[in-house]
């Protein structure tokens, strides 16, 4: 049986790893690997545990922790390990076959003593590095380790990353260190030893605009945000960079350059960002000022460029539909700790499906529903940039403890994380028991619901009954029930997609004279053309469509292009749902790989079946079929 501590906190026996549950025996256990093979005081365990504030009963609590933790093993069938009563505190002894952060530091010490041979050195580090596993103690809710532990450890991997990459560079292997270089600096926006190493490897494969470039926007990051000039070092590789100069494995900062001392202030940086989210206090009550309207009729309107990252949540007008799963939500949020929990709560509420499903105005409606059970404040969350790219965890973090501020100690706050896009840019806002978080995302996120719990509403298109109350609300009853066939009717056409009919409700509005059985025959003429705004092409369920589709990686996009334009075997069913043209004779296309079709159900772009496992909404379909026309169009030889 081996400990993970390099990530979330499991057990793993061979293949098979368990990830721990969150509750005050995992944050005991996590306080004493850290500290493996020494004594760690009753004292310090019990800051870990319950925090500053303690009760009066936590030494006799801290002991319930302990056998319950021995209990853990027992079940665990975790054997050779054990919890040892030690006068003034409590050890746990382990080696590095047995605790991979031991296995780490005596793989980062064997590279040490193979200083001269760069290329057994960087084997060896590399492999101390696949040790690590994911957000650090993921799943371990204790501000203090989080404040103490986490960033030490934080650092020792920084400093092995460095390293890896200064011997790629001495070694000439640039474009090997170009890959961990651009996800660092991303990361790190503040550790400038990557940038420096970045604009190196850039440099010297040739792209010397990028490499310049790069400076130019590490220098405005440093200035910008936390008033200070780049590093003496940095400086001397931009001029280097103008003369033209050579910087060969001898000559730069690679191998052999500046490390660890001209590093020291972005990584200071990087731990003030990460320390804080560990820190979390709630907010005040006036962070929730009533409402701005930003949405209509239960779907959100796509926030501009300029909104603010994190601000209050905003109110979703005439919202219609989801009835249920805003009851489930709201009574998941409010409810009280499980009696086994510690007082805890699990923190996640997942609200996921495809583009333009309505998981953002859901997720905003139920905070305003709750708005009562949160009085330290409800804070929206953007997660991604305007051109889609996800926002960085620590930036977030970041955003997200400053807008909290100091609050009221013990009181909650809620969170809507808005358009997640992995895992990892959640789990470091996970560290506080005062936060309630809920998360909308286009992507399943099982990793995170596995490591913290919670709950997944998957939402799916309206239901007949919801779509008529969206167009009774937004069009008013009066001009609907003059023509109900004709309303429902419209809303078969938009496929009962909320996005669609968000679109649709607008178009006539502006159109108030326009009667809805002309209507019925101006949308069913090309439903594509017609569902988008002509004053704002952005709002468009092509425009939608294409923007999921660019978040994509170019195999998995062009594989769904496949799909939607083939035949519905491809999907695994048997009947036809795309008309004259999806009629091709069974096996006369390959099958498609069944991760394939999982990665993209995961991505919300496929649905459940029938027929068949999966299915394509047909707007959905129709649209990739035109995008497919147009693309051989423009590719036909003339």
């Amino acid at each position: 049986m081996r400990f993970q501590l390099l990530g979330p906190l499991a057990l793993a026996d061979g293949p098979d790893v368990v990830v721990l549950q969150p509750s005050k025996p995992v944050i005991l256990l996590a306080a004493l690997l850290l500290h493996a093979n020494s004594t760690v005081s009753a004292e310090y365990l019990q800051r870990a545990v319950w925090g500053e504030d303690q009760p009066a009963t936590a030494r006799a609590a801290l002991q319930t922790c302990v056998l319950r933790l021995r209990r853990l093993f027992t079940k665990h069938g975790v054997t050779g390990t054990s919890i040892e009563a030690v006068p003034g505190g409590y050890r746990i002894t382990a080696g590095p076959p047995t605790l991979d952060l031991l296995g780490f530091r005596d793989q980062v010490r064997r590279a040490t003593a193979l200083a001269g041979d760069p290329e057994a050195e960087l084997y060896t580090l590399k492999d101390a590095l696949s040790l690590w596993q994911g957000s650090l103690l993921a799943n371990v809710r204790s501000d203090v380790l989080h404040r103490d532990e986490v960033p030490r450890l934080s650092e020792e991997r920084l400093r092995a990353v460095e390293r890896v990459c200064d011997l790629l560079l001495g070694l000439g292997r640039c474009g090997e260190a170009l890959v961990d270089l651009w996800t660092a600096t991303r990361v790190y926006p503040g550790h400038e030893r990557f940038h420096e190493q970045l604009i190196e490897a850039l440099y010297r494969t040739g792209r010397q605009s990028q490499a310049l470039a790069e400076y130019r926007r590490v220098k405005g990051f440093l200035l910008d945000e936390l008033g200070v000039d780049p590093s003496p070092s940095l400086r001397q590789l931009e001029l280097s960079i103008l003369r033209g100069e050579d910087l060969g494995a001898g000559g730069g900062s690679g191998a052999g350059g500046i490390r660890e001392a001209e590093g020291t202030r972005g990584a200071a940086g990087v731990r003030g960002a990460a320390g804080a989210v560990g820190a979390l206090e709630p907010a005040p009550a006036t962070l929730d000022p009533g409402s701005t309207p930003q949405g209509v009729q239960g779907v959100v309107v796509p926030l501009p460029a300029s909104a603010p990252v994190v601000g209050p949540v905003p109110a979703v007008p005439h919202f219609t539909g989801r009835e249920a799963e805003a009851a489930a939500m709201a009574a998941r949020l409010t409810a009280p700790p499980p009696p086994d929990a510690g007082g805890q709560r699990p923190l996640t509420v997942l609200v996921s499906g495809a583009p333009g499903i309505g998981k953002s105005a859901l997720a905003q409606h139920v905070a305003h529903l709750v708005r009562d059970s949160f009085p330290a404040g409800r804070l929206l969350v953007r997660m991604t940039r305007a051109d889609g790219h996800p926002r960085t965890a620590d930036e977030v973090a970041a955003e997200v403890a400053a807008a909290l501020g100091s609050g009221r100690a013990g009181e909650r706050a809620l969170l809507v994380l808005d358009d997640v896009v992995d895992a990892d840019q959640v789990r470091p806002l996970l560290t506080s028991p005062d936060l309630a978080v809920v998360v909308t995302s286009r992507m399943g996120l099982g990793g995170l619901i596995a490591t913290h719990g919670g709950w997944v509403h998957r939402l799916t298109a309206f239901t007949e009954a919801e779509s008529y109350t969206l167009l009774l609300a937004a069009l008013g009853t009066e001009r609907v029930e003059a023509e109900p066939r004709a309303a429902r009717h419209l809303a078969s056409l938009c496929g009962h997609f909320p996005a669609a009919l968000r679109i649709l409700t607008a178009r006539l509005l502006t159109r108030p004279g326009l009667r809805l059985g002309d209507a019925v025959e101006w949308l069913g003429d090309d439903p594509l053309a017609r569902l988008t705004l002509t004053d704002s092409p952005d709002h468009s369920v092509s425009g939608l469509f294409d923007r999921a589709l660019g978040r994509l990686d170019p195999r998995l996009s062009e594989a769904f292009l496949r799909i939607g334009s083939g035949p519905p075997e491809l999907l695994g069913g048997t009947g036809s749902t795309g008309g004259p043209e999806g009629a091709v004779r069974k096996g006369s296309h390959p099958p498609v790989p069944e991760d394939v079709l999982e990665q993209l159900a995961d991505a919300g772009l496929l649905e459940d079946g029938p027929p068949g496992p999966y299915r394509i909404h047909d707007l959905l379909r129709a649209h990739l079929r035109r995008t497919v026309r147009i693309r051989n169009r423009r590719t036909e030889k003339v």
